[in-house]
């Protein structure tokens, strides 16, 4: 049984129309044909494999087809099937090696010859290839035959070097340049080729077997033919295409380029012992390198290039192309390149490649050795990276943060709680003198015994109507607690929760590089579930995935990539959350207050808690005296409000001191004496009635304990009984009598 021709004798073109990628030159040579303008000489030079042999043989058919000249020879006279696929060769068409026949001897038997009429064709055609190699003496030897031939005689010269072809012949010369064939298009026709011969072909496998061929069809096919013959039933694999032809796996270029990205050495340096190791070419694995870092640099200029073309990969290889240029910028990238291909030179003729190869992978993880511009750039580059990720830097934690806009309403407190009495030194003091003062509800404290302490739920009011309060609020160390557990979990200066898990995949797989055991922990049971500007909080599906993660310290693995990655430097906590979602929002949890209880106030920042002018300290209060739980509050108490439009005027002598205090009345206002019964109106307890003023105390009388402090009996003013009790001061008395 005879063996197949080879793949590329088998399916040689016979018309200008079967020839792929050289339209620049068949189009005009049919062109010339068809109007029988066909000249004496010419030159066809290219490179190997492009296809000029093949297209001198179907002009020689063309020329002596017997309905020719014609542009597409019929293929069925004498000369055309002499000529065909297979055929015999024509006695008329003449091939000659200049490699081996081009001194000035074979030039002259040539010429001797050449003036015999052709046999049976048309035109006696000499087809020269290798011209370059015709010396130059014989090349003087043939100028005057082709200069002025016979009518009979075509010279087709084929030559891979057009330059080493003295000018005078080449002047006397029609003159087409081939090209090397682009890489799609003879993607197509490899396809097609497999289809005719009945072997499957992987598309990840296409691009390497035109890699190889480098452009030319004949190099091509035979790569191709070559893997056909070791193809198994599966067909022509990448990983067949891949071992045969001894590329570098993809999956080492992958590694690498995310290790380089990453700036992890371990991984750099890992991947080169793989090479040496699985008995890989340094030179060739870095020859590969320098092909993808190829590819990124045009990926990151043009993000599309995959699909259009632009870059001939496969679709899967195509995206990773895409996430790999995202991590780099393009001055790394550039320098990345560049390194390698200035090692890949001195790689020649080396006696230690490897060594050469490690030299080149520690200059690219280390830009800051670098002291020129392409070092300085890729540093900068570097910076800008993370600047753009991380946002502008948050504020100090010694300023103060801004009081919001419009606080949130005051929670009120449950009702099974038990009364309490609010402690002297955490009652809220009266406001100061201010244009337009508005006392600022102050945290509640722990219920102890006493009146309930919660307040009516209603919305405070807007920030830009409240003035500072006085120094007798609540202590100093209480007001920075209850502020920053209203703060929001984000800050305005880092990353918010969409962004950060936007970046979680890249996160993940930074951590991959690391430990393989935190990357799958990552990504089966664990989400991003809120962060702030120092705590990650990651949610995980049960607690025993969050217990093995804990206790495998994969929290520092995490914490590493975050900074590798985003340039953040975060302290990883975990909880349990089983509801944990990427489009579900951080989980509340509610903080409690020191004394145990919740919270029944809103947090006032230490901006609106400030007191704006010096006040002078209030009278120290004595221990105050305990109260029945079930002891009313007194009239004053309970006493809604009046309208100040129906207040009744002072008496005649207090008109006579008005103009004395008209400063100190212009400064309080009626907003004061509203301010300051509203923060009574506070301390009102839900569900009880208001009781009208009047000097009624029956009620107050029938309940009164034997225990109860006499205080009609102590010589104590009622303004000293007020701040003593209360710790207030009196603003204005009004009579309403």
């Amino acid at each position: 049984m005879e063996s197949p021709l080879a793949l590329y004798r088998r399916y040689r073109p016979e018309t200008f129309n079967e020839v792929i990628g050289q339209d620049h030159v068949t189009a005009p040579l049919r062109a010339a044909l068809a109007n029988n303008r066909v000249n004496h000489a010419y030159l066809f030079s290219g490179p190997r494999g492009c296809g000029k042999t093949t297209s001198a043989r179907i002009l020689a058919r063309a020329l002596n087809c017997e309905q020719g000249p014609i542009a597409d020879p019929c293929g069925e006279c004498d000369s055309c099937r002499d000529l065909a696929r297979g055929g015999p060769g024509s006695i008329d068409v003449i091939e000659i090696d200049a490699a081996s026949h081009g001194g000035v001897d074979d030039a002259r038997d040539l010429r001797e010859k050449a003036f015999f009429a052709p046999v049976r064709s048309r035109y006696k055609i000499y087809i020269i290839d290798e011209a370059h190699m015709v010396s130059p003496q014989g090349f003087n030897a043939l100028l005057k035959l082709v200069e002025e031939p016979p009518p009979h005689l075509r010279f087709i010269f084929a030559t891979t070097e057009p330059d080493k072809v003295i000018g005078t012949i080449r002047s006397r010369t029609h003159h087409y340049p081939f090209r090397l064939i682009p890489p799609r298009l003879l993607s197509s026709y490899l396809s097609e080729l497999c289809e005719k011969e009945g072997v499957a072909i992987e598309p990840a496998a296409i691009p390497l077997v035109v890699r190889a061929g480098g452009g030319s069809a004949r190099d091509t096919l035979s790569v191709l033919d070559q893997l056909l013959g070791g193809a198994g039933p599966e067909g022509v694999t990448h990983a067949l295409a891949t071992g045969l032809l001894g590329y570098t796996p993809d999956t080492l270029l992958d590694e690498v380029v995310d290790a380089f990205a990453a700036g992890d050495g371990a991984a750099v340096f890992g991947v080169v012992d793989k090479v040496i190791e699985t008995g890989q070419d340094p030179r060739r694995f870095t020859e590969d390198l320098l092909r993808r870092l190829r590819d990124l640099v045009i990926v990151a200029a043009v993000p599309d290039a995959p699909a259009t073309g632009l870059i001939d990969v496969s679709e899967d290889a195509g995206e990773r192309l895409v996430a790999q240029a995202a991590r780099f910028g393009a001055a790394d990238l550039t320098r990345a390149a560049d390194l390698v291909a200035a090692g890949l030179t001195e790689m020649r003729g080396a006696t230690a490649p490897r060594l050469l190869l490690e030299l080149i992978c520690a200059r690219v993880l280390l830009p800051a050795a670098d002291h020129g511009t392409d070092g300085l750039a890729a540093r900068l580059d570097r910076l800008e990276r993370r600047m753009s990720v991380t946002g502008p830097p948050a504020p100090p934690a010694h300023q103060a943060p801004a009081a919001p806009a419009h606080p949130a309403p005051a929670q009120p407190a449950p009702t099974h709680q038990a009364p309490a009495e609010v402690p002297a030194q955490d009652r809220p003091a009266p406001a100061a003198a201010a244009p337009e003062p508005v006392p600022t509800p102050a945290p509640t404290p722990a219920p102890a015994q006493g009146w309930p302490t919660t307040p009516e739920p209603e919305p405070a009011p807007p920030a830009e109507q409240q003035a500072p309060a006085a120094s007798g609020g609540p202590a100093p160390d209480q007001a920075p607690a209850a502020t920053s557990g209203a703060e929001p979990a984000t800050p305005s200066g880092g990353l918010s929760l969409v962004e950060v898990r936007r970046l979680w995949p890249d996160i993940v797989d930074a951590t991959k590089l690391r430990r393989r055991v935190t990357w799958i922990h990552l990504t089966q049971n664990a989400q991003v579930v809120a962060v702030d500007e120092r705590t990650l909080t990651l949610g995980f599906a049960n607690a025993g995935a969050r217990d093995s993660f804990d206790g495998n310290g994969s929290a520092e693995i995490v914490r590493q990539a975050a900074i590798d990655v985003v340039g953040a430097d975060w302290r990883i906590e975990t909880i349990v959350d089983p509801g944990a979602s990427p489009d579900a929002g951080p989980p509340a949890a509610p903080r409690p207050a020191p004394g145990g209880a919740e919270p029944t106030a809103p947090a006032q920042s230490p901006a609106a808690v400030a007191p704006a002018d010096p006040v002078p300290p209030a009278t120290p209060a004595a221990p105050a005296t305990p109260v029945a739980a079930d002891e009313p509050p007194p009239p004053w108490a309970v006493e809604p409000p009046a309208d100040l439009g129906d207040e009744p005027e002072p008496p005649a002598a207090g008109r006579a001191t008005a103009g004395q205090e008209a400063a100190a009345q212009a400064a309080t206002g009626r907003a004061s004496i509203e301010a300051a019964r509203g923060a009574i109106l506070q301390t009102r307890p839900a569900g009880i009635p208001a009781v009208e003023a009047g000097p009624d105390l029956s009620a107050a009388d029938a309940d009164a304990h034997p225990d109860d402090e006499v205080v009609e009996h102590d010589s104590v003013a009622d303004a000293e009984l007020l701040a003593r009790e209360l710790g207030a001061r009196v603003i204005e008395e009004i009579n309403h009598t």
